[in-house]
């Protein structure tokens, strides 16, 4: 496979911003910190509009100095480029319903996630440029780590270069928002889509299930619950281990560990063959992910998601997963605890 391309500050201009009108559809997590580092950049405050409902986030963007309006119609009239940083299940919605048909024919459309575009969810106008800059980093991190002057790991992709100037663009705006100081990573809404979701049905899911089978046959061997859940993660070692992992390398953090850790992980991974886990993965990523089949059940009850109580499918997930004993014991912990954590 070919090595991804990375841009940084240098392959970027600044100047194509000039006089552009950009418009934040969200500030919160993501909205907050880009904006903020898009203007600390240089780009005039008046270039900057955020577009948000009534709530305590667009009180935040005012009491920032940032011009807020709650009119979507007006916001997407005066775009010359359109952040959409609202929560997937819900952009469709709002983009195709309120923005996408007074847009202007021109508009760079800005994605944080690929998602709602690799599946076909949002509508756009032929001649306009979609492109993504998908920070891979919460929005506060965004923002304390371009404080400090620093960069932070982010996807960039055209997925439609209506103008001819997309990738302009894109780089552009990556590196208003402090994304090619540390260099942007060429990619695809294809690729994040498939590498995010593979982590959230699969990856994660596997690690949550091995958590709680160890924490089980632990606890019938007699282990306490204040033991297990220090040992496990109360201690935030875990926490420690993929933080060395990210500045040493996967495997070579365990240098830091002990030798019978070292000699127990390494030998113990290599005898786990994997044929089944990556069967298992496969069949996740093309029969349930890249096949459109989670999007299509997902879809199915977004609106049930903004529901109170067990109404709200997502509830129900919680209840069920707050009745495993690793999740009682915490709580038991946490409350014999309380005070000290």
């Amino acid at each position: 496979m070919p090595q991804a391309k990375i841009y940084y500050d240098t392959d970027a201009d600044l100047g194509v911003l000039n006089n552009k009108t950009i418009v934040f559809l969200g500030f919160g997590n993501q909205g907050s910190a880009q904006a903020q580092n898009l203007r600390d950049t240089g780009i005039p405050n008046e270039q900057i509009l955020i577009a948000n409902r009534v709530d305590s986030y667009a009180e935040t963007a005012k009491a920032k100095g940032f011009n807020v309006t709650h009119d979507f119609g007006k916001a997407a009239a005066v775009a010359d480029v359109l952040f959409i940083l609202i929560p997937d299940q819900v952009q469709p919605r709002v983009f195709n319903e309120q923005f996408s048909p007074v847009m202007k024919s021109s508009a760079v459309i800005v994605v944080a996630s690929g998602y709602n575009v690799f599946f076909n969810l949002l509508k756009f106008q032929p001649g306009q440029d979609v492109v993504m800059v998908a920070p891979r980093m919460i929005g506060s991190s965004v923002r304390s780590l371009y404080e400090k002057g620093r960069g932070f790991p982010c996807f960039v992709s055209v997925e439609q270069d209506g103008t001819g100037n997309g990738w302009a663009s894109a780089l552009a705006l990556s590196r208003g928002i402090g994304a090619t100081k540390a260099g942007a990573i060429a990619s695809s809404v294809r690729e994040e889509t498939a590498m995010d979701l593979m982590a959230e049905q699969a990856l994660w899911p596997n690690i949550i299930m091995m958590f709680r089978e160890a924490f089980n046959v632990l606890k019938d061997a007699g282990c306490s619950d204040e033991a297990l859940c220090y040992e496990m993660w109360m201690s935030k070692e875990p926490a420690e281990i993929f933080e060395r992992a990210a500045d040493d390398g996967f495997i070579a953090q365990l240098k830091h560990h002990s030798t019978v850790s070292q000699f127990g992980q390494l030998s113990g991974s290599l005898k786990l063959g994997g044929e089944a886990m990556r069967e298992h993965f496969k069949d996740i990523l093309y029969n349930q992910i890249l096949n459109g089949k989670f999007t299509k059940e997902f879809s199915k009850i977004e609106d049930d998601l903004e529901k109170e109580g067990l109404d709200n499918p997502l509830n129900e997930l919680y209840r069920r997963s707050e009745e495993i004993e690793l999740v009682q014991a915490e709580k038991r912990v946490r409350a014999r605890l309380a005070g000290l954590l």
